[in-house]
């Protein structure tokens, strides 16, 4: 039978819901499949096989129409790999993926391998610092932007852009309107960029122009397509690095396992992101009427795919608030997305974050952590500020 009348006045957006989200998502798991948020006139999907189902059904779950909440900013920021569906998405992704297929990827690994090994023997010598800045922001800040081929002049504003970019995505509230003036420099050199064509010779992005040269993507296209190489790849692979460190450190035992059996690292990994899932989802626009777990969602309704919430869901996974780095059917989260829009990124965001966990675990006998100070983002979940030393 089907429930039409789910509905919550919960706001996932104030600092409370953003700084400890995960009581109001079992809440909302609690009330149905689908909830309708009054507050941003929209449906939130909190439950795994719900998300899930709609990760794999483009037809119904639309993103041509944009990701975020807020239709104002959707209308800006569609078109690119995120806000596009096939035919259009799969020429787009055909062409980004290219660097970011296995094959590819392989043959930056060894590159990835000794930056990681240099920062970390830093971090050794050091003994204390802000797992944040100096690790976590250090790591994909100092890597990504030489595999684009970024202008070293436009390296400052990195992190701004991204943190805009995905501020962006939430409700026109105060983050994202204190974002604009960010997000209208990134815009505008994003345009200036794809007009210079100043990437480094043979990178991503000079591969990516040589691309829309060949007529292969439209040229307008060209800026969006800039920005898709750049703000996903730093944003949510801080915070997975950020919350390894925490994860692992408030979690010796965890830790030991790693240590004694590097084989780990990869299910380690995808703990991590189950368990402080880097974006805690985007949105979708359904083309038809649609039933989702027996909720009818009317044509038109824009919908939220709450995967952070969906990695904790209690009918999904067993025990989902344990830290459990060897969790059987861990791979199966949804951090990154499924189907046709799983994150392009995640194999270079895998590579650096198993690099940096294996020479850690080389290294470092115990990781000291103290309390974490935690962001206020309308999307990404992460930590601002986290003390480490690393005892070896």
């Amino acid at each position: 039978m089907t429930v039409t009348t789910l509905a919550t006045d919960m706001d996932l957006y104030t600092d409370e819901s953003v700084l400890a989200p995960y009581e109001n998502y079992r809440t909302l798991r609690g009330i149905g499949p689908a909830v309708r948020m009054e507050a941003y006139n929209a449906w939130a999907v909190p439950r795994y096989r719900e998300v899930y189902e709609a990760l794999h059904d483009h037809d119904s779950f639309s993103s041509a129409s944009g990701v975020g909440l807020s239709e104002e900013l959707n209308q800006v920021m569609a078109g690119g790999t995120i806000a596009s569906d096939p035919p259009e998405h799969d020429r787009i992704r055909r062409v980004l993926g290219r660097q970011l297929t296995p094959k590819a990827l392989r043959g930056h690994q060894e590159y990835v391998r000794q930056r990681a090994a240099v920062l970390v023997d830093q971090l050794v010598e050091r003994g204390s610092f802000d797992a944040v800045t100096d690790f976590a922001q250090a790591f994909p800040v100092g890597l990504v932007p030489d595999l684009l081929g970024w202008p070293d002049a436009e390296r400052d504003n990195l992190l701004e852009w991204a943190a805009a970019g995905f501020n962006a995505l939430g409700p026109m509230n105060e983050r994202t309107l204190a974002g604009m003036p960010v997000l209208k420099g990134l815009w505008e050199f994003l345009g200036e960029l794809a007009s210079s064509r100043d990437l480094r010779p043979d990178s991503w992005g000079a591969n990516l122009v040589a691309a829309v040269d060949a007529g292969e993507l439209p040229k307008d296209r060209l800026p969006t397509l800039l920005g898709d190489f750049l703000v996903p790849s730093l944003d949510t692979t801080v915070s997975a690095l950020s919350a390894a460190v925490w994860l692992l450190g408030t979690h010796p035992e965890q830790w030991r396992r790693i240590r004694e059996d590097h084989t780990l690292i990869p299910n380690a990994f995808n703990e991590i992101v189950r368990y402080e899932t880097p974006a805690r989802g985007f949105c979708r626009l359904t083309t038809r009427d649609r039933d989702l777990g027996g909720v009818e969602l009317p044509a038109g309704s824009r919908v939220f795919l709450l995967y952070a919430s969906a990695n904790r869901d209690e009918r999904f996974w067993e025990n989902p608030d344990a830290f459990d780095i060897a969790r059987p059917n861990v791979a199966a989260h949804l951090a990154f997305g499924h189907g046709l829009h799983g994150c392009v990124g995640q194999g270079l965001a895998r590579m650096e974050a198993h690099a940096l966990l294996t020479e850690l675990a080389l290294r470092v006998e115990h990781i000291e952590v103290d309390e974490p100070v935690w962001r206020r983002h309308n999307t990404i979940r992460g930590i601002e500020s986290l003390p480490t030393t690393l005892h070896v």
